[in-house]
Formats: structure tokens, sequence, C-alpha cells
């Protein structure tokens, strides 16, 4: 274990490698503001990144708009990824979406899906060498005897900054210095599987999820698989129980091929396609709980420290976490860009519109989740992506309700 101190000389650190804390790096270092961001990572491919996100003109694509790589974004998103199939649990075809090959000259797509693992390495791609700092998981930060914070590392080294930016995902360890709330269990846990090279080893299957989403909802559970970029469908499974479910409920998660046969005891009067999904996952199974922060909070202003993403506003994962984490690093970069030597009046200003704007989009999160998982299964759901419920809302949400799953908690340091 190294001892090393490592002292950096930027006045910003960012905590957590996510879209969110890569897109306020970007957007900061291309204004002439040096960052540097810490990622527990050991490196940009120590692990799979997850699934797909889509990314909303207002808010993912805005960034990237106005951190200039919305050429990088055009060869990697997929708006046929959009296309989405909802069935109830009998294989009854319920809302079908079909996604309009672009042609020449069109506007660009509305959401558009891409591969985390892409938009993270076209993030990365655009900083300088050096901004992020891989394997230095944070252990603790302390306010700076001279203003600002010290930052120490599980390896023993440190670092110091003016401004620190907590984007370190759902299990923030920033967060507790600005606010005792907690995430709170939604009622909801999800167990996630993985097909690899679906076209190739189940034809059949790769037919029925399409080029996008396949989702299948019944009472008290449900199943979502999603195509990715690379072949691989991930499935997503969620069963409504209490947060200690994943441990109680006897499905032996750590051991795949004997919780494959128990998963699909769940699912035994479900639609054949349902269970062949299952059957077909290779490799680990993983299970989580699924938490939100409460809606509206907010937090007392503290120097030099504010969070953004999942750090700050924790929501249920229906497609807008990312989303929103990537336009509060737009909010955050321009206020520290109009206050350069002013960052206790950049906080604030950024604050205070973010606490407003990601309100909004919480209690939208939670309405969302509360349908789909109410007793009107998957023709309230049909009801809602039709706007008989949620005039435009879903339209806005009806591309991914299953994309934010697979990243939870993935950023961090």
């Amino acid at each position: 274990m190294s001892t090393m101190s490592t002292q950096t000389a930027t006045e910003i650190g960012i905590v957590g490698g996510g879209p969110g804390g890569l897109t306020l790096a970007r957007l900061l270092t291309m204004r002439g503001i040096p960052a540097t961001v810490y990622e527990r990572d050991a490196g940009p491919d120590a692990r799979l990144q997850g699934g797909t996100l889509d990314l909303h003109l207002d808010t993912g694509q805005r960034a990237l708009r106005a951190a200039k790589l919305e050429e990088a974004f055009g060869r990697h998103a997929r708006p046929e990824g959009q296309d989405m199939r909802l069935l109830d649990h009998t294989g009854t075809l319920v809302y079908r979406e079909d996604t309009p090959d672009p042609a020449p000259g069109d506007a660009p797509a509305p959401r558009p899906e891409i591969d985390r693992t892409d938009l993270r390495e076209l993030l990365l791609g655009s900083l300088p060498p050096g901004t992020v700092r891989w394997a230095h998981t944070l252990h603790a930060a302390n306010p700076a005897p001279g203003g600002g914070w010290e930052l120490h590392f599980a390896d023993g080294s440190t670092a110091e900054h003016r401004v620190l930016i907590g984007a370190d995902g759902a299990r923030s360890r920033l967060r507790p210095l600005l606010t005792d709330a907690e995430p709170r269990h939604l009622g909801v846990n999800a167990v996630e599987g993985t097909i690899p090279a679906i076209d190739r080893t189940h034809p059949e299957l790769a037919a029925a999820v399409g080029r996008g989403s396949y989702w299948v909802i019944g009472e008290g559970q449900s199943l979502a698989a999603q195509r990715c970029s690379d072949g691989r469908v991930l499935v997503h499974l969620s069963f409504h129980g209490p947060a200690d479910w994943p441990a109680s409920c006897g499905i032996p998660f750590d051991r795949p091929a004997e919780a494959r046969p128990a998963l699909l005891e769940l699912f035994a009067d479900w639609t054949p396609t349902c269970r062949a999904l299952i059957a077909a996952c290779e490799g680990e199974l993983t299970s989580r709980p699924l938490t939100a922060l409460p809606v509206g909070l907010r937090w007392p202003h503290r120097p030099g420290l504010t969070l953004l993403g999942d750090a700050a506003h924790l929501m249920p994962p229906v497609g807008l976490g990312a989303n929103t984490a990537m336009r509060d690093a737009l909010e955050l970069a321009d206020a520290l860009t109009a206050h350069p030597a002013d960052p206790g009046r950049a906080l604030h200003a950024y604050e205070s519109e973010m606490f407003v704007r990601t309100a909004e989009a919480a209690a939208d999160s939670d309405r969302v989740m509360a349908l789909v998982h109410s007793p009107a299964g998957a023709r309230g759901v049909a009801a809602f992506f039709n706007g008989d419920l949620g005039g435009d809302l879903g339209g806005d949400l009806g591309g991914d309700l299953s994309g934010d799953l697979s990243g939870r908690g993935a950023a961090g340091a």
C-alpha cells in the first residue's frame, strides 16, 4: 500500500468518474478551468459500465452540445434503440414503439440510446491526459486548515482542492458532509443478468427483443430485456418486496447456475419468451434493492462543496438519472465559469437552480415508478405512454424505463 502524498495543483476536484463527473470535467477544462477527477476503478476498462442510456435533447444531449461532443455522440447514438414492445405476463402486446430510420437532414433524435461504455469512452477521450486519477477510492474528506478540502484515499495518498464536487453516485461518501438524508427503499428489488451475442446464440430471442427493448409487466414483478450495441442483451427483473429480499428470498445469486432455475419458478405462468430470456442469461446475476433520496432534497450551503447527479438527488431508475446528472454538470460549469474568482457565489447559484429543477424530475420519476408497480400493470403503463395519464410526460420518458438500473452506484471514488 502506498503512503505517498499526492498534492494536486487544480482548484477543482471531482469525486466520481460517471457521466456527470466526466461531463463536468470536460466542460471545465475546455473553458480553461483545470479539474481533477478521482475514480475508484483501476482503469477505464476495469469493468463493464452497464447497459444503455437514452439521452434527452434538453438534458444529456444539451450538455454534450455545450461540450462540443455532438458529432462523437452521433457516431455512437442508436435512435433505433428506442424501439419498445410492452406486454402483459401472458404475452399480449399492449404497446409498441417503432422508431423511424433517420433520413439525411433530419433533426436530432429526441431520445437516442448510447451504451454507457461508449459514453464514458467519448468523455474520457475529450479530457487532457492525467485529468482522471484511477484507483483512487475516497476514504474521507475534511476541511483543510487554509480553506478548501483535503481528500484522503484508501491507498494512503492525499490531495487538496479549493472546490470539491461530489459526483460519486448513490452511495456517495461526500453527501453526509452536507445532509443527513439517506436513500429510502422503494419497495422494489432488481436482478440483472446478461445474454451475450444474442443474435448468434439465441436468434429467436433476438427477434423478440428487436432493436430496442422488450418489457413485460405482471403482478408484483416485471422483466425488461434491453439490447446493447455490442450484441449483449441485459435482462432486468424486478420484484416487489422489502429491502432485505435479495438476502431473504432464498435464491443463491452468488451461484448463478442454481439461481436461474429458482428465478424461473417465480415466472412459471408467464409467457415462454420471458422464461427463455431468463434461462439464456450467462455469468453473474446481480441483485440490488432500489432506493431513492427524498424528493426536493436541499441542504445548507457549505463553502467549497456541492453534489451532482445521484449523489445529490438519487431518483427511481426510470431513465432520468444520467440525463439529470449531465444537465447538473452543465449548470455547475456555467456557474463556475461566470464567477471564476468567487466559487462560493458560483455554488450558491448552481444549487439554487439545481434544487428546483431536479425536484420536478424526481417527482416525475416517483410518479412513473408508482405507475409501473401499480395494479394497473402493463395496460396502465401503455395508457401512460399514449398520453392518457400524463400529457407529454409519457413521450419524454417512454423510451427507457430500465436503462438507469445497471449504472446504479457505478460512479464513485
